[in-house]
This record gives structure tokens, sequence and C-alpha cells, in this order.
């Protein structure tokens, strides 16, 4: 019959579909682990497909080359810490900024310990020039940032967050979280401080409000 011979026909095309997707998937998490332990030159294709547990012919045949895969991973990294940030925007009134700002900052810090990568691999292209960092400034950070900056003006403007050039007091707070917990397994030899300890997350965005949100509107806006 012919729709029995077209589901026959249309099975197995979306069985491959679907080990196609998750074949990226692997190969996505595994150049993810690798970009941001070794960065891009130490890291070879060959050892992406043996962490992801898949030939190595098949990096080339869904993503070109290395380059391309890395694009791909960091895309990813900032597709979902994108899509964690706008969902305190969505949720959270403007009316309410103190709430919102406090809320992103606990929301970035979780973020960072569950994704290290986020910021190991930007640390990683951050030490010298390439056309990886132009990349990435350009189509991640810069647009990132300039959001982020008009967001820290506001808080200064409703006398919440620190007087002050608003793109330090940006990046101060970014690696206040994100850096700190990049570096957890030094901060853990050198200092005995525990990010994986019941609490420390808390502590660090609680730290990291006082520090740098330490005011209250001043204009009337409510506040948590």
């Amino acid at each position: 019959m012919p729709n029995q011979a077209l589901g026959d026909d249309a099975s197995p095309a979306r069985k491959q579909q679907q080990r196609s997707i998750v074949t990226q998937h692997k190969l996505l998490d595994a150049a993810t682990e690798a970009f941001s332990e070794n960065g891009f030159k130490g890291t070879s294709t060959r050892e992406i497909a043996d962490r992801a547990g898949v030939h190595h012919p098949l990096i080339t045949y869904h993503f070109k080359n290395k380059d391309q895969l890395w694009r791909s991973a960091v895309d990813r990294i900032f597709r979902e810490f994108n899509a964690g940030l706008a969902k305190v925007f969505a949720d959270i009134p403007a009316s309410q900024p103190r709430r919102r700002a406090e809320t992103l900052v606990r929301t970035y810090v979780r973020h960072a310990y569950k994704n290290p990568a986020l910021h190991k691999i930007i640390m990683q292209e951050a030490s010298h020039p390439s056309e990886r960092l132009d990349w990435l400034v350009e189509k991640h950070l810069r647009p990132l940032f300039k959001t982020a900056i008009s967001f820290i003006k506001e808080l200064q403007d409703a006398g919440i967050a620190q007087s002050g050039n608003p793109a330090i007091l940006l990046n101060m707070i970014r690696v206040s979280a994100g850096g700190l917990l990049a570096l957890a397994l030094e901060i853990k030899g050198t200092s005995d401080v525990d990010f994986a300890a019941d609490g420390a997350l808390n502590e660090l965005s609680d730290m990291i409000i006082q520090c740098f949100l330490p005011g209250r509107p001043t204009d009337g806006a409510a506040a948590a």
C-alpha cells in the first residue's frame, strides 16, 4: 500500500536524522570541554572525536573543520546563556530594577558554575589577538555588553549600583562571578574555598550584590 511504503521509507530517514543530531550534540559537548581546557591550538579534532566516542571523519562531515566546530560550540554556549538572561528580563518587570538586578546576579553565578566553559573559553582566547577573538567579541560579547552596560547605567541612575564607569563596573561584576568560578580549582587549593559546598554560590552572589549593588531605588521604583 502507498501509505505503508511511505511510512517505511520515512522511518529510516527520521532515525538517521535523530542519530545525526545525537552525534552533533556529542561533538559539541566534547569540543566545548576540550577547547575550554586546552584552548583552540591545544586541541585536536582527533581528541574531540575520542572524547565524543565517534569516528574522527564525522567531525568534517558535520562541521567541515576545527574552526567551524569551535564557532558552533561557542554559539551554543552563548545561546544557552542569553536564554537564561532573557528569562529574567521577561519574568521581572522593569519597574522592579533591584529585584531584576539581584536575580540576574544569582542567575549569572549559577550559570557560570554549571557552565564553566563560558568563561574558560573567553579566557583562553583573550590571551592573545586572533581572528577567533575578533569574531567572539563582535558576534557575542559586544552586543551582550551593550545591553548590559545600558542596564548598569539605569541601576546607577536609580541609586542602586555603585557609581563610576558602567563598563568597568560591569566587568568587575563579571570577573567576580565568572572569573572566580573559572578558577574554582585553584581557589579551592589556595584559599580552601569550595564553591561546590552548600551555600557557597549563595554567599558569592550575596557578596557581589552587597559590593556592587549597595543602594536602594531613589526614583520611586519598587524594590525587591
